[in-house]
């Protein structure tokens, strides 16, 4: 596979890992904690709606890597490292809390194995693109 075609489909799956986030975060900004839970505390429902917050800004963060993403290195490991750190710590509630629901545990496999392999492969293709990291 020549750089350029090995570059236009890591941009197409990283289009399509970012309506994981869009559609999650736009969920949890719009309905709250409630989307989760019948009857969230106050809090719980104002601390849900900040993380999904947050949440879209990894997305737009990430979709903004799409275009020029063998120039994007800096930005992308740090979106990634991120989101593996919030996978370690959604690990660490499977741990101490048990098992979540399938949608969280997609997540989880998500934050620690398919953005990993994200990663190496933006690392792969900006070393055959021949383009200093960002």
């Amino acid at each position: 596979m020549t750089p350029r075609r090995e570059r236009v489909l890591l941009q197409a799956v990283i289009a399509l890992v970012c309506i994981v986030p869009f559609g999650a975060s736009l969920a949890g900004i719009l309905h709250g904690a409630a989307w989760l839970q019948p009857t969230p505390t106050t809090e719980m429902d104002s601390h849900f709606r900040y993380l999904s917050g947050l949440f879209l800004g990894l997305g737009l963060g990430f979709a903004s890597c799409i275009p020029g993403i063998e120039r994007k290195s800096g930005r992308f490991r740090l979106l990634g490292m991120m989101v593996v750190i919030g996978g370690f710590a959604r690990l660490l509630s499977l741990a101490t809390v048990g098992v979540p629901p399938t949608g969280h545990m997609v997540g989880l496999c998500i934050e620690l194995i398919v953005v990993p392999l994200l990663l190496a492969w933006q690392t792969r293709v900006a070393h055959r693109c021949r383009v200093p990291s960002a």
